[in-house]
């Protein structure tokens, strides 16, 4: 594991390989309300995993290093129903820029965000852009779900509720699959008032409502049908999509060097 773990390394083994070409994956999460049943840490932990799963995946094919993930992220819109801790927009772009102009600083010419927080993904992406425009530099950016989304619908992942949704049926499999200890299955109902319009439009979309951003009570819909099985399924399928895609923009940025 220590070789694809930016932390277990010095800082020369660090400087060493940003020089050869290493890319860097920084994980993007939050610390926020997830309705009255998931723990305020969920996309925490559901990003921590994927990252891990993917990178370690990745990992057998490209130079790659995953960085210490980032617990807390830009979550105003939770703010109202307690538990949550967050950035502003302002102060999030701040702290992306810094993270990469670290990076910079060390020696990295390749540098990705992989994001589980829909909150993040539009700071997220123009970060990536500014470090891009600032420096002779690779950057790329996505939100799991962006990554997955064909893998998650082969596997018919909607039949749980919304994909992603906010402390539905997805998220609640998903956390089911790695610290079931951690559900208030007590607390799980099996209706709850939808918003037809949250996720309405095409891929890349924004539509919006003051105080329902996140639906109705601070979730988009009921997570009776999650089960730790489907859960399973869908963070394997979403792991290896992640693996793929990365192996994919580590090779395109070398095929980019080399036709330069």
């Amino acid at each position: 594991m220590k070789q694809w773990l930016y932390q277990d390394h010095t800082r020369e083994e660090i400087s060493e390989k940003a020089a050869n070409g290493w890319m860097a994956v920084v994980p993007l999460a939050a610390t926020e309300q997830h309705g009255p049943h998931l723990p305020v840490f969920t996309d925490s932990i559901i990003c921590g995993h994927l990252a891990q799963e993917a990178v370690r995946q990745a990992a057998d094919s490209i130079p790659v290093l995953l960085c210490p993930m980032l617990p807390i992220g830009c979550s105003q819109h939770h703010l109202s129903f307690g538990g949550t801790l967050s950035f502003s927009s302002a102060t999030y772009l701040s702290i992306l820029r810094d993270m990469g102009e670290s990076l910079v600083s060390n020696g990295f010419r390749k540098i990705v965000f992989l994001n589980g927080h829909g909150g993040n993904d539009p700071i997220m992406h123009q970060t990536a852009n500014d470090l891009a425009v600032k420096h002779p530099i690779w950057t790329a950016s996505a939100s799991y779900w962006s990554v997955s989304r064909e893998a998650l619908q082969e596997r018919n992942a909607g039949e749980v509720g919304m994909v992603p949704g906010h402390a539905g049926g997805f998220e609640t499999a998903a956390i089911l699959a790695l610290r079931e200890e951690l559900v208030r299955t007590e607390r799980i109902t099996g209706s709850h008032t939808e918003r037809p319009w949250i996720n309405s439009g095409p891929p890349g979309a924004f539509i919006g409502r003051h105080g329902e951003l996140t639906g109705a009570d601070g979730f988009t819909d009921a997570p009776h049908k999650a089960t730790a099985e489907k859960g399973k399924l869908y963070l394997e399928a979403i792991s290896g999509s992640v693996a793929d895609w990365l192996v994919q923009v580590y090779r395109s940025m070398e095929q980019g060097e080399n036709s330069l």
